[in-house]
């Protein structure tokens, strides 16, 4: 009996029309990269040959085998686009993230920039060996001020967490169980800033009635009597670095009467008036000075005023060192290069708690001049002639001829220009590679923290953004809003990363630590947002 054959498969049809032919892949072109250090423009290895879908892992590999790393150091890659493109576009640079191919030379607006042919010269900048996870949903709503929460602050090492409220009082929240820990009552006004001792050992508080308060925050409990002198309410605070004085760090308050005072901890007596400034000091910061000595030995202050001036003072005893008039309008908001550092003293992110107060000096000066090995200590100022400078005034690493001294004043680095209002808040990244400028137009601008360039611009919100914070890795940036949100921004892609909404009214203060963000506003509840 003849075998019989099975009948031939019937051939797979798609709504009636046959499987179409499987795509042979394209093939990948070979082009030359140049690896450039962003830190000072040097070649890290000779061009090489590479496949231009080579993945970013792959590239970041690369790097690590060329420059002969004993420890592999995570990276991040971009590209910057031609000078010649419009800069209304996008942002001035092009981050890859997966690789040269689908993110260059396939860029919806700038791929007919590149060609093949081009040197690709990708300037790689070395990330921290750590990573935050950004937060996602919110883990608390912590009722219990009685008016809106102006203020808020982690303590150096996320442990801990500090508010401050119209309802004049400042509170301590503990944030391994999300519950209130102590209310601290003495206040007379609105608690406008709360401040962390960067050993947190201290929590210092500045109130709308001229008063500067210490406090225990372990006890809840007030260190002494106020700190009167203020004649019109306090504006901000800050610390002496522990790199400098690790025992008994000192306070700075400056305040609307036009003066700045410095504290003694121990005596809780002033130790001296600054008195130049013949308007409101909106912000007083106090810096290392660079490491290069300057004979500064007790640090620099740096206040900015609503007299259109920024004012630089040797810590030691108050003497004047610079004026800067380049401002033509209020000066509101001032950050350093070494805030991150200076803010959280001894403590990285390995947790790790100092067993003496020299230890700590160490650890913290360590930190200090490993941030400032490549560049100078930087300051960027904020106005509300709807502009920022950045200043460079105690090279260390930086040639002088990079600052132009003209009638023996220093003059900034560059002018930074973009917002279309006022600067409500400006923050550098914890590694000082960035500057973040928020304003009253609804939008953030991203600039290099060493030569003031524009990067980016990040909408997204529909009011006014009153403050940011960096997350510790400094790949996240969130910021607080008058529109009642709460939003975190990936720096690889500049778009939004999460939208935290769940507040019902204006949001004036936001912070974030570890992978932990907390915000405070109008609608007087504390929310902790988590992963």
């Amino acid at each position: 009996m003849a075998t019989l054959l099975p009948p031939p498969k019937r051939q797979k049809v798609y709504h009636g029309v046959p499987e179409p032919e499987p795509e042979t892949p394209k093939p990948t072109r070979n082009i030359l990269v140049q690896f450039v250090s962003e830190d000072d423009g040097s070649v890290l290895a000779p061009a090489v040959n590479l496949p231009a879908d080579v993945s970013r892992e792959g590239l970041e590999v690369l790097v690590n085998r060329l420059t002969k790393s004993d420890e592999p150091v995570p990276f991040s890659f971009h590209v910057d686009c031609p000078e010649n493109v419009n800069a209304a576009l996008g942002p001035t640079r092009i981050v890859i993230s997966k690789s040269i191919q689908s993110d260059i030379l396939n860029h919806p607006t700038h791929a007919d920039s590149f060609t093949e042919e081009d040197v690709f010269v990708v300037r790689c900048s070395p990330q921290s060996v750590f990573r935050v996870r950004p937060a996602t949903r919110c883990s608390a709503s912590l009722s219990g001020h009685s008016s809106p929460i102006l203020c808020a602050s982690f303590s150096p090492t996320g442990a801990l967490l500090a508010t401050g409220s119209g309802d004049a009082t400042a509170r301590l929240w503990d944030l391994n169980t999300e519950t209130p820990s102590h209310t601290l009552v003495g206040h007379k006004g609105w608690v406008l800033c709360v401040e962390w001792e960067a050993m947190e050992r201290l929590l210092a508080t500045g109130g709308h009635d001229g008063h500067v308060r210490l406090w225990d925050p372990k006890a809840g409990k007030p260190v002494g009597d106020a700190m009167k002198g203020h004649t019109k309410w306090v504006t901000s605070l800050c610390w002496e670095p522990i790199h400098l004085n690790s025992k008994s760090p000192r306070i700075a308050s400056s305040s609307k009467d036009g003066t700045v005072r410095v504290w003694s901890t121990l005596t809780r007596k002033v130790e001296y008036t600054l008195g130049g400034h013949i308007a409101s000091v909106n912000v007083v910061k106090w810096g290392g000075g660079g490491t290069s000595g300057f004979g500064l030995k007790r640090g620099v202050l740096y206040t900015a005023s609503s007299d259109r001036t920024v004012r630089v003072w040797d810590a030691d005893g108050g003497r004047q060192l610079h004026v800067l008039k380049d401002h033509a309008h209020w000066v509101t908001t001032l950050t350093l290069n070494t805030d991150f550092v200076l803010r959280t003293g001894p403590f990285d992110h390995t947790g790790k708690r100092p067993a003496s107060d020299e230890e700590a000096q160490q650890l913290a000066l360590k930190r200090y001049t490993d941030l400032l090995a490549t560049t100078p200590e930087l300051l960027v100022t904020g106005s509300d002639d709807h502009t920022l400078f950045l200043w460079s005034l105690f090279p260390s690493s930086v040639p002088s001829s990079d600052i132009a001294v003209s009638q023996g004043k220093l003059k900034p680095i560059t002018r930074l220009t973009g917002h279309q209002r006022q600067i409500s808040h400006v923050a550098f990244s914890p590694d000082g590679r960035w500057a973040a400028s928020s304003s009253w137009d609804s939008s953030i601008r991203l600039w290099e923290g060493r030569t003031g360039k524009y990067v980016a611009t990040l909408r997204g919100h529909v009011g006014a953004v009153y403050r940011l914070a960096w997350s510790a890795d400094g790949r996240m940036l969130v910021s607080a809003s008058k529109d009642a949100t709460v939003k975190i921004w990936d720096l690889k892609t500049y778009k939004l990363k999460v939208d935290l909404s769940g507040h019902t009214d204006e949001v004036y203060c936001v912070d974030f630590v570890a992978d932990k963000v907390v915000s405070g506003g109008r609608d007087k509840h504390l929310k902790i947002w988590k992963n």
